[in-house]
């Protein structure tokens, strides 16, 4: 064997993003114990800084050892037991995730389906949560697959009006767009630390409200997931000193996204929001002028997530290689039934930068062209600097 160099790629598909030099010299700190009094300290300045990043003052939150989607499994595990009534929203590949994992913890799943590329229509899932007592309501605040964001708040608003708890998937829009866990009175909320906060894939961030815990710590039977059954896993990570053995904590991973908040905090939760908006506007703009059109409409779209349509003729895989080869830049697929029909644009984190979206426009329209299908790579930039001039 030899040791493993890998290309350097510019990611600017749905994930993972770019990770910054420091984040990446904050990964190779030397590993110390997970008991170390020291890594303790960190443990606890993550968990202050996880709380201010959803805006959960009051609610419990850590860094689960594994991916975003533990987040989602977690939850589903930890809130749901056998004959319990979920009620799920599903405008996505991420939503049928969550329906299915509500089914392995036993619960009696009843799924609100739309349209892929629509938000969560409220007044539907209120229809379904007035149907029967439900334990969980269940949605993506962030649609992944197709770039769509829906009504966080007012679909919390109604769990809590049908004594439902909310789960809500936040892994693509924590540090992109506002998360207002407070605000929303939001009882599981999760994310992840590979998309806007430019972190490694391998964390995911859950805030647990009062409510959640409570309905944790009464369950009638064990968490059907040992790892992530909060019970035992806030033996370790729920306060200072008195710590007992849970797990091996990912020590070198938990520095990285230690340095990411940092980071995000020095630029400012607002700032972040903003640039991220400008990002968007200034590429929405570009493809625009380039002819390619969005899925999603203006009023709902994602600023960090990009789905835009692949126009007839071309082929968007070639696409996706010629600008991987030529550029080193990926950008992403579609999934379920928009495999083939979109190109994903992740303008995440240390990704959603001028350069990011300058050097995406022109590489896209360069394989869209070796392709005959003729685009104004010059009016398109032209259209991304007078939006990046307003």
């Amino acid at each position: 064997m030899q040791s493993f160099q890998p290309p350097r790629r510019i990611l600017m598909g749905p994930g993972p993003s770019d990770v910054s030099p420091r984040v990446l010299a904050a990964l190779a700190r030397p590993t110390i114990g997970h008991l170390d009094p020291e890594f303790q300290a960190l443990m606890e300045e993550i968990k202050g800084a996880l709380q201010r990043l959803f805006n959960a003052p009051d609610h419990a939150c850590v860094p689960l050892p594994a991916p975003g989607t533990a987040g989602m499994e977690a939850a589903m595990m930890n809130l749901l037991e056998p004959g319990d009534r979920a009620v799920v929203a599903v405008n996505g590949a991420f939503g049928g995730r969550m329906a299915d994992m509500a089914g392995r913890a036993g619960a009696s799943v009843v799924t609100v389906d739309h349209d892929w590329g629509q938000p969560v229509d409220p007044a539907r899932v209120e229809a379904a949560l007035a149907e029967a007592p439900t334990k969980v309501l269940a949605f993506v605040h962030a649609e992944t697959s197709t770039g769509v964001r829906s009504d966080a708040g007012r679909l919390c608003a109604l769990a809590k009006a049908h004594g439902a708890l909310s789960v809500v998937d936040c892994v693509t829009s924590l540090g992109g767009i506002a998360v207002d866990v407070a605000g929303w009175d939001a009882d599981a909320v999760y994310s992840g630390t590979q998309k806007c906060l430019s972190a490694p894939p391998g964390l995911s961030p859950i805030a647990l409200s009062k409510r959640a815990q409570a309905a944790i710590a009464g369950r009638k039977e064990k968490v059907r997931n040992w790892l992530l059954d909060f019970n035992l896993l806030m033996s370790y990570w729920g306060g200072e000193g008195g710590r007992t053995y849970h797990h091996t904590a990912p020590i070198n991973a938990l520095y990285g996204l230690h340095e990411s908040l940092v980071a995000l905090f020095e630029e400012g939760q607002q700032a972040a929001i903003v640039r991220h908006a400008r990002m968007h506007q200034a590429l929405a703009a570009g493809v625009e002028a380039a002819g390619l059109a969005f899925l999603v409409d203006e009023a709902h779209r994602l600023p960090q997530l990009n789905t835009v349509m692949v126009p007839d003729g071309v082929d968007e895989a070639a696409v996706r290689t010629h600008v991987l080869k030529h550029w080193d830049l990926e950008i992403g697929a579609g999934l379920g039934p928009l495999k083939g029909k979109v190109w994903r644009i992740g303008l995440m984190g240390a990704s959603a930068t001028a350069w990011h979206v300058r050097l995406c426009l022109t590489a896209l329209c360069e394989a869209l062209a070796a392709q005959g299908h003729k685009v104004d790579v010059p009016a398109a930039l032209a259209a991304v600097d007078a939006k990046l001039a307003a």
